[in-house]
């Protein structure tokens, strides 16, 4: 009996037409569908995560004779830096977050080697710090 007197009181609305406002324009559905969607109450946690989750290589430290190998081949590449040699440079990169790295590969021409920044340049304008470099290949070596 209560159910039936609840149907009641909306009877005399009921069978109105809906209510459109004169003076707006509707929202479209697509809009009004944004006013429900899910709410990121951790903003940037989904990103943190992620982070965590990257691998990073730890720095390989080169023996006494690996150096002295490499050195020479640097001495090499000083006297042929006038003919702009083709190159492929193995070095680290240091993370910018995270203890550890990557190891990278570049081939092409070096344009300058900074003997007091220890630092040599590619032709793209690469910067590599000697001290990250592991390895070094060319047909002047």
């Amino acid at each position: 009996m209560r159910e039936t007197r609840e149907m009641n009181i909306y009877d005399d609305i009921i069978e109105r037409p809906h209510h459109k406002s004169a003076t707006r324009i509707p929202m479209p559905v697509s809009e009004r569908a944004a006013q429900f969607s899910a709410f990121a109450a951790l903003t940037g946690h989904g990103e943190a995560v992620r982070e965590a989750g990257r691998l990073t290589d730890d720095r390989i430290e080169l023996d006494e004779s690996s150096r002295e190998l490499l050195d020479e081949k640097l001495s090499v590449l000083i006297q042929h830096i006038a003919d702009r040699p083709v190159l492929s440079i193995q070095y680290f990169v240091p993370d910018a977050y995270k203890n550890g790295g990557e190891y990278k590969e570049i081939t092409g021409p070096v344009k300058r080697v900074d003997i007091y920044g220890k630092v040599i340049i590619m032709e793209n304008e690469t910067s590599i710090s000697m001290n990250d470099i592991i390895n070094m290949d060319g047909d002047i070596f």
